[in-house]
């Protein structure tokens, strides 16, 4: 069975010793967040603080900080298994024949489960026809240089304009007064896409600001699914079950139903307004810039809901985790497009788009360029600016192994490939420009005489067998 909701998740957690409760009044403006920080820095629990200055919510951070914690909340250890799921349902054909599809129905049921099942009302409907407020949420200050309170885990809710697929997006929020917030999607995200078409339309976007939630549902607002992926599918594959939907009261928009708070409104594409300054995963103040403004219309929420929130700064603090699930999850689909990918890697301190590492088995020369070309043109990795490529023997997840790989199979100038006048990360603090800058490439597999390697290839030194094996049925006795 599949983790339903917030407070499930925080029962597992608590049984499992991955967290604490903080009963001792504490501040929504920087303080929270203080601790929070210190407690991941030191790779310590999630924190459910149950008594905010100013708010009856308690508030709880680093849910998802660790690897043991998203195991728990996904209900599995090998990430993998997400990305298989939607690979196997993108080979699954409808056999046209009586028998064929009898064959197929237990497939094809797996497939039918995973959607999302709609409701006309849920837990998060236990309280609706409040005046809609932010001062009703304790909203985090952050840093002290932010601009403000910023909503940093709501899952942000819109349709395609045109498909009228959905989707779910973490974009912080600056918070301007009770009715209105600044939504910072950048402008590769989808939720800008739908924002922009809305916009060439004369028209506004419904949105819907969804805190707290299944792991699985905030799992899928952060991961970057293939385009055309409808989030709650995902969701739903992800956790092997489909979501509950209801309706939401002001906006013609469904939303989880096991959420703790959905605030409803619209995004006005051309009401602008500046956001910012805010710290962020790069641990760097963001500038102020200009993005459109959120108006809040309606809120539904639990009769005790918790407020769910994330702290970012510095790597590696709890959003480099969710990253590291991301990257295994992923996996498969990469492979589907490049099957020569053996694995890959994002290292934390790279904050998702600041480097990668791909392993590949090597068949032709030129190939880890191909590689890196192909994942440039692909969703979200292309704003990543640093792709490094090396050989099926080099553990991607070890970065002396991957360092070694670079300095004993690349040559700078024949082995670097720099693009110019590229996508960039908004929040890349080194790009000349926002959002247009240059990405490097690094081909560190070991060159052929096709690639102009003209030197025999030196070989690696490795153990004698025999002396090996001796040494190791010995071990014991060398008291070491």
């Amino acid at each position: 069975m599949s983790v339903e909701n917030l407070a499930e998740f925080i029962r597992i957690l608590e049984k499992s010793g991955e967290l604490r409760r903080v009963d001792v009044e504490v501040d929504a403006h920087l303080e929270i967040s203080e601790i929070l920080r210190r407690t991941m820095y030191s790779g310590g629990p999630a924190v459910l603080f149950t008594n905010v200055r100013g708010s009856d919510m308690p508030v709880l951070g680093n849910a998802f900080g660790s690897m043991r914690r998203l195991e728990l909340g996904l209900e599995m250890t090998d990430f993998t298994q997400i990305g298989e799921r939607i690979v196997s349902m993108t080979k699954m054909d409808v056999p046209s024949g009586m028998l064929g599809k009898l064959r197929k129905l237990p497939e094809l049921s797996k497939m039918t489960d995973s959607f999302p099942k709609p409701q006309k009302s849920g837990p998060v409907s236990e309280v609706t026809g409040e005046r809609p407020s932010f001062d009703t949420l304790p909203i985090l200050k952050t840093w002290p240089k932010d601009a403000g309170r910023f909503i940093t885990l709501g899952l942000v809710a819109t349709k395609h304009p045109e498909t009228g697929t959905r989707n779910l997006g973490v974009y912080r929020m600056q918070i301007i007064d009770e009715t209105h917030a600044i939504m910072h999607w950048q402008k590769h995200k989808r939720g800008a896409h739908h924002g922009d078409i809305a916009g060439d339309r004369g028209e506004r976007i419904p949105a819907a600001v969804i805190i707290g939630g299944d792991p699985a549902t905030v799992f899928s607002g952060v991961a970057p699914v293939p385009e055309g992926l409808d989030k709650y599918l995902f969701a739903g594959i992800t956790r092997r079950r489909g979501i509950r939907t209801i309706p939401c009261r002001s906006i013609d928009l469904d939303v989880p139903a096991e959420a703790e708070i959905v605030l409803e409104g619209y995004v006005d594409p051309s009401d602008l307004r500046t956001e910012g300054p805010f710290g962020d995963h790069t641990g760097y103040y963001t500038p102020p810039e200009p993005y459109p403004v959120f108006t809040l219309t309606g809120m539904m929420r639990r009769r005790s809901p918790v407020y769910l929130t994330t702290i970012v700064g510095k790597p590696v603090l709890e959003d480099a985790y969710i990253g590291k699930v991301i990257e295994r999850s992923f996996l498969p689909l990469m492979r589907m497009f490049h099957p020569e990918i053996v694995d890959f890697a994002m290292p934390a301190s790279g904050w998702f788009q600041g480097m990668a590492i791909i392993s590949i088995k090597k068949r032709y020369p030129g190939q880890a360029r191909k590689v890196m070309m192909g994942l440039w043109g692909t969703g979200q990795l292309s704003l990543t600016k640093i792709f490094v490529v090396v050989d099926h023997d080099v553990n991607v997840h070890d970065i002396n192994d991957v360092i070694w790989a670079i300095t004993t199979r690349a040559d700078a100038a024949r082995d670097t490939m720099i693009v110019e006048n590229a996508p960039t990360d908004n929040l890349d603090p080194a790009s000349p420009l926002v959002n247009l800058g240059s990405k490097m490439g690094i081909d560190a597999t070991q060159k052929t005489p096709q690639e102009g390697f003209a030197r025999p290839v030196q070989e690696q030194v490795t153990p004698d067998p025999e002396t090996a094996d001796r040494v190791d049925s010995r071990w014991a006795d060398y008291g070491l």
